[in-house]
């Protein structure tokens, strides 16, 4: 397993991650998505060990805590072995107080998520979205009493927009507060927005990306082909309207490339399109999910070799998109790119 720095920080984290969304899975989403025990989940966190993968990442709002609550049953007793990464600031009940990152709704959250973790640190704490009703000050030096009392090792973000992170980081520079130095993106090869903003924004600051649905939310699986519906086993039939949406064509374009690169590679198309991704500026860790130890092995296979310039560009070409505003004059006129050359 490959290690790498998270973003503008000391924190060596695997090329993979074990994300634990599958874990003690309940409701119409999560429940679509695995439903996990301590007993399997101990046993796949022991294969992801093995594997070298010792990041696993989880969220408050993931089954009303529960999936927290059995990954800090699968790694007790290994807990210096591992780093966690949970999130909060998303709805977890009705109440006032039940959402949002104010210095009460953060510091109950942490402690929270310490119980049901089993834990007395949280290695990286995300906020799970933006809090446009909450200062960005409360928000930071709230967050820095959380590290100062080592309850937090290190700060993150996930789905923010390019302004909300640069809000942010301009203010904890200002103030000395501890800057953020990850951001969980949704980043695929059916995509690529990421790319636009949060890709240069994260060169520039010095952003780590932690990619979640790095398969483009079960779509690039390999068992969805033009002209071919979902599998019944598939959980798009009860998730997709809650993720990000794909056109059709354009899938199948991808699905066509990764299929035509799977019969030159002997790789499986999940394994391709992970692999991808891993070479990508910026890209810290993949998270990867699992609901068996089949799949899991197939995910981890995605590591210890590269895909050739020829494949990796084809891959680029069928996964293209036209850039929006203001983004498509660098994209497309010469005078434009000369002044902002794309990240290679």
């Amino acid at each position: 397993m490959e290690y790498r720095r998270l973003g503008a920080s000391g924190l060596q984290v695997p090329a993979l991650s074990f994300g634990a969304g599958t874990f003690g899975g309940s409701g119409p989403l999560f429940g679509a998505w695995g439903s996990t025990d301590a007993r399997e989940a101990r046993r796949l966190v022991d294969i992801c060990l093995d594997a070298g993968v010792t990041m696993f990442d989880t969220a408050d709002v993931y089954s009303g805590g529960a999936s927290e609550e059995v990954l800090g049953q699968a790694v007790k007793g290994r807990r210096d072995r591992v780093l966690l990464s949970t999130k909060t600031s998303l709805p977890t009940g009705d109440g006032p107080g039940d959402a949002g990152s104010s210095r009460s709704r953060l510091i109950r959250a942490c402690d929270a998520a310490l119980r049901r973790l089993g834990t007395d640190h949280i290695d990286l704490f995300q906020l799970h979205a933006f809090d446009a009703g909450t200062p960005v000050e409360e928000v930071l030096s709230t967050l820095d009493g959380l590290v100062r009392a080592g309850k937090v090792r290190y700060l993150g973000v996930s789905n923010f927009a390019g302004w909300q992170i640069m809000k942010s980081l301009a203010a904890a520079d200002r103030h000395g507060h501890p800057r953020y130095v990850a951001h969980q993106v949704y980043y695929s090869l059916v995509g690529r927005d990421y790319e636009w903003d949060l890709l240069p924004l994260a060169l520039d600051q010095g952003l780590g990306a932690v990619v979640w649905s790095p398969l483009g939310w079960g779509r690039l699986t390999g068992r969805i082909r033009r002209g071919t519906p979902p599998p019944a086993g598939s959980r798009l039939h009860e998730t997709a309207a809650f993720g990000p949406p794909v056109d059709d064509e354009h899938l199948y374009t991808v699905v066509d490339a990764l299929d035509e690169v799977a019969a030159e590679t002997g790789k499986a198309v999940p394994q391709i399109a992970i692999n991808w991704l891993l070479h990508r500026p910026t890209v810290a860790t993949v998270v990867v999910g699992a609901r068996d130890e089949t799949q899991l092995r197939q995910n981890l296979g995605a590591v210890g070799w590269s895909l050739t310039p020829e494949q990796v560009a084809r891959l680029d070409a069928a996964s293209a998109r036209t850039a929006p505003y203001p983004h498509f004059p660098y994209q497309r006129q010469e005078a434009f790119a000369r002044l902002n050359p794309a990240p290679v």
